[in-house]
């Protein structure tokens, strides 16, 4: 079974529109340039961006001026075999038809010819039908910001002269133009960039010719976080590589959760309530801090564990009980009265074994990887028991004397967090190695299998 791939889409803002639009559609700055297309003129884009940055101004936001908006779509290598120009129009169309903005597209592949992609740049406003003009009823004054003050005497210098940058626009004349409509509010909802991720996969996967290579949508709301792609020169690499380190800490307890026998809601809750409600109350409080994000992902897996822990604390007592069952069975055993057995009829006809369906012929496959993943599974807890042992014997060896005590404790402790670590890379990759995209995808189809 091939494994299951995420579609790719990331979305930017762009505070350089015109540099950006040079960048991708230049032929000098793009080794790999297959096609660019425009759904209108480039003056479109000179005017978007000025009105933008005047209305920037006025409102006295401080940060950067969001001119536009960009898409990069990572396409199936495969999508080579299709003609460039016609591919690139239809992704942009396929846009344009949905959102009814001007785009502008350009189609690359990086310099190692191994990420075949789009990049869609996209107004957040839409053109007027007709121009919205307002004319001064008074003199206008205007200082070096572009800014509107109310009196004459707030842009003039000690002299009584116009400072240098300052305007004023005579009563009559027009002092504002307004070539668009305002800023679209949906394209900065959490909502828009998931339904643009499966609309896109949707178009894709028509357009895939083996069915195996076909996309999936990564689900937002579901048990997993999602891990970030880090782009060519990205300055924030090294915080990126270590955010996705946490968050791939978070999708391995996931794994062991499910397995153990913790319910999807329990997850979802921890999830939440431990990452969701905590991450947002963080970023309302103090930015948006990597190390704060490091400590609420690390609080929501010990919350996990715990029930982890509970797992298997209950599986225990089953055990143990089930084991007191068999021996009360023992010795309660009666002695079996001898039944005639039943002589079968040679001339009945014997019925046919039923046929099992597809999902039903897995089973006995599905039941190995099962049994794998709970060995594996049982192993980690073991070996976590050893080292919750071994901390607590290091915590007691304190003073002088048991110098060389210690050292051999944390040397035991180090090998011990180092197993656990490699073993739970170990317990996620089981089911990849066999196609599935993770542990739930696997269950979903084994339980099913199960149940057929």
């Amino acid at each position: 079974m091939p494994i299951v791939r995420n579609s790719f889409i990331q979305m930017s803002k762009l505070p350089n529109l015109k540099g950006r639009i040079s960048y991708i559609s230049s032929k000098a700055r793009q080794e790999n340039l297959y096609a660019v297309y425009e759904t209108t003129d480039r003056k479109f884009w000179r005017e978007l961006a000025k009105c933008n940055q005047e209305e920037f101004r006025e409102s006295g936001t401080k940060g950067n001026c969001i001119e536009a908006r960009e898409l990069i779509i990572a396409l199936p290598e495969s999508f080579v075999d299709y003609e460039p120009d016609k591919l690139l129009k239809l992704f942009t169309e396929h846009f344009k038809q949905n959102y009814s903005v001007e785009c502008i597209s350009a189609l690359h592949h990086n310099k190692r010819k191994t990420n075949y992609h789009i990049h869609l740049i996209f107004s957040e406003r839409k053109l007027l039908d007709e121009p919205v003009e307002k004319i001064a009823t008074r003199n206008m004054f205007y200082d070096e910001n572009g800014k509107h003050v109310r009196t004459k005497k707030e842009i003039l210098d000690e002299a009584g002269q116009l400072r240098s940058g300052c305007k004023i626009i005579p009563k009559g004349e027009v002092y504002e133009r307004n070539l668009f409509t305002i800023k679209d509010s949906r394209f900065k909802s959490d909502s828009f960039l998931d339904e643009v991720k499966r609309s896109y996969t949707d178009l894709i996967n028509i357009y895939v010719k083996d069915d195996k290579q076909k996309l999936k949508v990564f689900d937002r709301n579901g048990v997993y976080l999602p891990t970030k792609k880090i782009g060519k020169n990205n300055p924030k690499a090294e915080q990126i590589k270590t955010d996705n380190q946490y968050r791939t800490m978070w999708n391995q307890t996931v794994d062991r959760a499910l397995i153990s026998g913790v319910a999807e809601r329990q997850i979802l809750e921890v999830k939440q309530s431990e990452i969701g409600q905590k991450v947002k109350s963080s970023i309302q409080m103090s930015g948006r801090n990597p190390e704060l994000l490091k400590s609420i992902i690390m609080t929501a897996i010990y919350a996990l564990e715990l029930l982890i822990g509970k797992m298997f604390k209950i599986a225990s007592l089953k055990a143990d009980k089930g084991k007191e069952t068999v021996i009360n069975i023992e010795h309660e055993q009666t002695p079996i009265k001898s039944v005639n057995p039943v002589v079968k009829d040679e001339s009945e006809p014997v019925p046919e074994m039923p046929k099992k369906s597809i999902l039903a012929s897995k089973f006995h496959r599905l039941e190995g990887i099962y049994k794998n993943l709970v060995e594996q599974n049982n192993a980690i807890y073991e070996r976590e028991q050893q080292l919750a042992s071994v901390e607590k014997e290091l915590d007691g060896a304190k003073g002088i004397f048991k110098a060389k005590q210690r050292k051999e404790l944390q040397e035991q402790a180090e090998q011990l967090k180092t197993q656990i670590t490699s073993m739970k890379q170990y317990l996620s990759s089981i089911v990849q190695g066999y196609g599935y995209k993770n542990v739930k995808e696997f269950l979903n189809e084994y339980r099913a299998s199960k149940a057929e």
